[in-house]
């Protein structure tokens, strides 16, 4: 069932997440029982780089998840909707995430040491300070909203994917985008005693360490898979770079979404871009069902 979570707007904090949000929790399952051919994308590098993606959505899922309730106690009551909201979306993602990973398996991808390297990466955040951990998630937040955006704008990026899978990233971009100012307010509630230059300096200097090692990893584990396709070498590099740079080019058209988080008194709903939710919900909209 898809449930709506009405936001309590009594109590705003000053950052400009709209009076009227409603995160809904749409209770969807997809890949069950299907099998796609091997290059779900059409292609081999759309889907490399998907899966690449995919095998580190449960576990870090699980540790935004963990990162933003450490830091939920004090919150206004609106924050606190958003907060329970954000949760209960992000377990239905790692779901359906394992679903996928698993259908990658059966089409004859290593997910699994994808998955143990996201595994010994997060095992060294276990002594760091929590803050540390909401401040990574923000950026990261940041990253599948602004791919979120751009996969449910551009219908390049499935054009010629498996229907059911093209279904869960629209379903899970849609999520993505409606919850994308949680971690952020609620970075800001755990340091508003900080002042502003602190809380800038912060998160831009963890974001430009975020976006070094996601590239980094992201492009290991394309490699990777290309490579258990059969292609490797430059054809691979080039391949790999064309299409994230060129077409359908995500990491180019993010970048200016990217640059914004760097601006002083930034917040990602300075962009009110719920229209592209309302694409994905005019397609399904017989999933929405309204709170009991």
């Amino acid at each position: 069932m898809n449930a709506p979570v009405t936001i309590d707007t009594d109590l705003r904090d000053t950052a400009p997440t709209p009076a009227d949000l409603t995160i809904t929790v749409r209770d969807e399952r997809f890949n069950r029982g299907t099998s796609p051919r091997r290059w779900w994308a059409g292609e081999p590098f759309g889907t490399a780089w998907h899966n690449a993606l995919s095998a580190t959505f449960p576990r870090g899922e699980a540790f935004f998840i963990e990162a933003v309730k450490a830091h939920r106690e004090g919150a206004n009551p609106k924050l606190e909707s958003e907060i329970r909201a954000f949760v209960k979306q992000e377990i239905n993602h790692t779901r359906e995430h394992i679903a996928f990973n698993r259908l990658a398996e059966d089409a004859g991808y290593d997910i699994k040491t994808i998955d143990a390297r996201v595994a010994e990466l997060l095992a060294l955040t276990k002594g760091r300070p929590a803050i540390a951990n909401l401040a990574v998630t923000m950026a990261l937040e940041h990253y599948t909203a602004m791919m979120a955006a751009e996969f449910l704008a551009n219908p390049k990026h499935f054009a010629t994917a498996d229907k059911e899978v093209r279904d869960m990233w629209r379903w899970h971009a849609a999520e993505e985008i409606e919850h994308k100012g949680v971690a952020f307010d609620t970075w800001n509630h755990a340091t508003k005693d900080w002042t502003a230059g602190k809380r800038w300096r912060v998160r831009s200097l963890v974001m430009l360490t975020v976006t070094a090692r996601f590239f980094k990893n992201r492009w290991a584990d394309a490699l990777a898979l290309l490579e258990q396709d059969g292609i490797t070498g430059w054809k691979a590099k080039w391949g790999l770079f064309k299409y994230l740079t060129v077409s359908p080019g995500i990491v180019r058209r993010i970048f200016p979404a990217w640059l914004a988080y760097f601006k002083p008194g930034f917040h990602p709903w300075d962009h009110d871009d719920r229209e592209l939710i309302k694409l994905y919900e005019g397609d399904f909209s017989d999933a929405l069902m309204p709170a009991e």
